[in-house]
């Protein structure tokens, strides 16, 4: 899977040629944000999470952002558990540093977090850890298949 799957899910709506891949890992916010020339704020990060119930969900929030035990708790109704660096591949469909909500596994639930909406455009990785693509609030939305907008971080 990785960046051809994600390139194959942008490609519905003409978005797999503004997928930007570097010489250098974007694998973590900070070389992402390097690479890029933005603020770490602006990455859209994806985090893959366990549930008890379907295997796993992903929650896509700003840079600078990390989950709140308490909140999450709160809207899920469990605690937080970060799948392992091992599964994440298998379980979601991309490579820990390539995470995204493009082109992952069926059946894994997408959550947008509030934290996103701090920028009018944001940068996901894209199946690998040397791409990401520029893309609205609005692009987000409609390209992600997500369930709906959370708010479960802290800064």
């Amino acid at each position: 899977m990785g960046l051809e799957s994600a390139r194959e899910h942008l490609r519905k709506w003409g978005k797999d040629t503004d997928i930007q891949v570097f010489d250098v890992s974007s694998a973590t916010v900070e070389l992402a944000a390097k690479a890029l020339g933005v603020n770490e704020a602006q990455i859209a990060k994806s985090i893959s999470l366990k549930h008890p119930d379907n295997g796993a969900l992903l929650i896509v929030v700003g840079g600078l952002h990390k989950i709140d035990n308490k909140k999450f708790k709160a809207h899920f109704g469990f605690k937080f558990k970060m799948l392992g660096f091992e599964e994440v591949e298998t379980v979601i469909g991309h490579p820990v540093g390539g995470v995204c909500p493009f082109g992952i596994n069926k059946g894994i639930p997408v959550y947008l977090d509030v934290s996103l909406k701090q920028n009018t455009e944001v940068y996901p990785a894209c199946g690998n850890s040397r791409s990401v693509i520029k893309m609205t609030i609005g692009e987000m939305e409609q390209m992600t298949a997500y369930i709906q907008w959370i708010d479960v971080c802290t800064f």
